[in-house]
């Protein structure tokens, strides 16, 4: 992420910033934050809200809460508080305090005594499915209609509220709400609910509450008492802003800004957590952490690196407007990372023998190939060469079409780092498939050293038995068979679930130095693309998952 404010186009988050100092505001300080729910585990639309808030704080050197907005006991867990952290770490923010919008509960609790105080809050008794159609319908110009209790005088509300908070009362039976505008073209401001009654068991403030704040109440206050300068949040959020500004006002307690940006929309990718989980609990998925899922762990552990997930998400802009954004975007970041960061290797994932026929039995020769052309410094190391090695079995065609220089009968290719061979003769069993090519070599067109004078139009990789082991492999393809799986009319988005996303093979072929590589290294497997080591691996068993092909014709 930047870490300082470049010579560039503000965007317009940066423009509203300098808006507020030119007018005396803060005082010339940024203090942003990111409030995840710790219900659930982060996804790629999560990374966009990281990236843009501690961004905007690093730029203006300012500081950045993580708060974790944990207002709903039934769906919260420790789990998902670590591995909110661990993603946030991972995408390289560091944050200068780490909240809990449960910090606050009394003090959030107090202010809401103060609104009743005020005459601006009162108990309801309604029931929610009556009071739902009270509210009324602002898209036919129908007005809310007001509760029988919405005049209760302010020493009931008062009784009768902090009853609800000592647990006289079961779940449901009352709310508080504030006294809006029945009248409004906005709901969020026909009397909102701000706090209810749940009984339930809250994983850091145990039993202590059985009345819990609603997001638009715990929301921008926690900001205010954080001294949150600007809350910056997805446009999801814009009616919100009306009520998160007259809560701030009534109240009269330290005035932060909330401005909206366009959500992070990925083609092929859903970020509602709710049809996340159904993938999961209908086992469309393995779990949270599958490499197919938009979930900042699934995309760690297909290998996507941190550094390519920001430099997608500071491509993709800050907007004012929901976009669809291109996959190919984010797999081209990511491309752009690994190319300079991945050790070449040789991979062979379909094996077809070779016999090379005029190689000398026995003889095993070194031949020196480089780790990463990107990276001066990665150096060489040496592979082993004999009289038997193995293709990829599409690279060999009996009969090719037009164009198709790979190998073939009476053709010759090079082989990556070694030598040009020949193919002279085919063997198949007696089902007809192909099972072993018999080969010559070129003596004098070692790679470096050639002086054959021949020309081949194609350089193939390979893999000698020597220096080979078998590895699982795992080619990943797009969860969905369409870009928009969600808009589709009559249709569930689980109608798009591409059956050919996830290919297990089995007895691939890899460099046997790779068997105890830990999880998490990234390799190129030449002519095939970019893997890294799954979390699964064991030693001497490691699994290898496709990360991103090796090239895209996409260009940003």
């Amino acid at each position: 992420m930047t870490t300082e404010k470049e010579e560039r186009t503000l965007n317009f988050i940066e423009q509203f910033i300098e808006e507020d100092f030119a007018a005396g505001k803060y005082q010339g300080h940024v203090h942003t934050r990111f409030p995840p729910e710790p219900n659930g585990y982060l996804h790629i639309g999560h990374a966009k809200a990281i990236t843009v808030n501690y961004g905007i704080a690093q730029r203006y050197g300012g500081k950045f809460n993580l708060r974790f907005d944990d207002t709903n006991p039934v769906t919260e867990d420790t789990e998902y508080v670590d591995s909110i952290r661990n993603d946030v770490l991972w995408l390289g923010a560091k944050w200068d305090n780490e909240c809990y919008a449960s910090d606050y509960f009394q003090q959030l609790y107090d202010f809401a005594e103060k609104l009743i105080e005020k005459g601006l809050a009162y108990v309801d008794d309604t029931p929610k499915e009556e009071m739902e159609v009270m509210k009324g319908d602002p898209n036919r110009g129908k007005p809310g209609t007001p509760s029988v209790y919405r005049e209760r005088n302010i020493a009931e509300n008062l009784d009768l509220f902090r009853r609800m908070k000592a647990g006289e009362f079961p779940d449901g039976a009352r709310v508080l709400r504030v006294k809006g505008d029945l009248a409004s073209p906005n709901m969020h401001m026909r009397d909102p609910i701000i706090y209810r009654i749940k009984h339930a068991h809250h994983h850091r403030t145990g039993d202590a509450w059985c009345i819990y704040p609603m997001y638009d109440f715990a929301h921008g206050q926690s900001d205010s008492i954080e001294g949150i300068t600007h809350s910056l949040c997805s446009l999801e959020f814009i009616h919100h802003r009306e009520l998160y500004n007259w809560l701030i006002q009534n109240l009269e307690i330290f005035p932060s800004r909330q401005i909206e940006f366009a959500r992070m929309n990925v083609e092929y990718m859903l970020t509602s957590k709710r049809k996340l989980m159904k993938l999961v609990q209908n086992n469309v998925v393995t779990a949270w952490d599958d490499p197919r899922m938009p979930t900042l762990a699934g995309l760690r552990r297909l290998g996507y690196p941190p550094a390519g997930i920001v430099e997608f998400c500071e491509r993709a802009g800050v907007a004012k407007r929901d976009n669809l954004i291109k996959y190919e975007l984010l797999e081209f970041c990511v491309r752009e990372i690994l190319n300079k960061s991945a050790t070449r290797t040789m991979a062979v994932l379909d094996p077809l023998k070779v016999v090379i026929t005029n190689y000398p039995a026995g003889q095993v020769e070194m031949l020196p190939i480089e780790n990463n052309p990107e990276d001066p410094n990665a150096g060489t190391r040496e592979i082993p060469f004999g009289a038997e090695v193995f293709i990829e079995r599409e690279d060999f065609m009996e009969t090719p079409p037009p164009k198709f220089f790979r190998l073939s009968p009476g053709e010759h290719v090079r082989l990556k780092g070694a030598y040009i061979i020949r193919c002279d003769e085919v063997i198949k069993d007696t089902g007809g498939e192909i099972t072993e090519l018999r080969c010559s070599y070129v003596t004098n067109s070692r790679s470096g050293s050639d002086t054959s004078g021949i020309k081949p139009k194609t350089v193939i990789h390979w893999i000698a038995p020597q220096g080979a082991a078998q590895a699982e492999v795992r080619l990943y393809q797009r969860l969905f068979s369409d870009p928009t799986p969600d808009s589709h009319e009559g249709k569930d988005y689980l109608d798009f679930i591409n059956p050919n996303s996830l290919q297990v093979i089995s007895n691939a072929l890899v460099d046997a130095k790779l068997m105890d590589v830990a999880p998490g290294t990234q390799f190129q497997f030449l002519r095939k693309g970019y893997f890294t080591v799954d979390t699964e691996s064991q030693p001497g068993k490691p699994v290898f998952n496709l990360t991103v092909s090796l090239k895209d014709s996409f260009k940003p």
